[in-house]
């Protein structure tokens, strides 16, 4: 796991830590590898579709500020390679967005806890 220079410092949260090193990014040892390990976790815990609220405006999504969106699943591995992306309906199409800028609404523990677990690694600066 590798991190960015951050100013965001809160504490560490161990069981977070715990799981994503022991499930998510365990024998990976490279890029790729922890990108699938996460795109795979996502995959398994996230339960779709589900309601999602846009935390912030990016670049590259086409999402405003308190924007609800349906979830609709993962895109492919290799458009998850650099970012975890999802799959939302949205003006009649279907886009993939960040999952950073996303807040599951109304969802199960399973899939809160997954989408906390990326926020999570996200805030901390860690990279694939």
């Amino acid at each position: 796991m590798s991190r960015r220079q951050t100013t965001w410092s809160p504490k560490k949260s161990p069981a977070c830590e715990k799981r994503i090193i022991d499930e998510i990014v365990v024998d990976a040892y490279d890029e790729w590898e922890r990108a699938m390990g996460w795109y795979y976790y996502l995959e398994e815990k996230l339960k779709f579709p589900f309601q999602a609220k846009c935390t912030v405006q990016r670049v590259t999504s086409p999402l405003k500020t308190d924007e609800v969106v349906e979830v609709i699943g993962m895109p492919t591995e290799e458009d998850c390679a650099s970012d975890m992306f999802v799959k939302i309906r949205w003006q009649e199409r279907t886009l993939a967005v960040p999952l950073s800028q996303l807040k599951a609404v109304r969802v199960d523990g399973t899939t809160r806890q997954a989408v906390g677990d990326w926020h999570y690694w996200v805030r901390w600066g860690y990279q694939f």
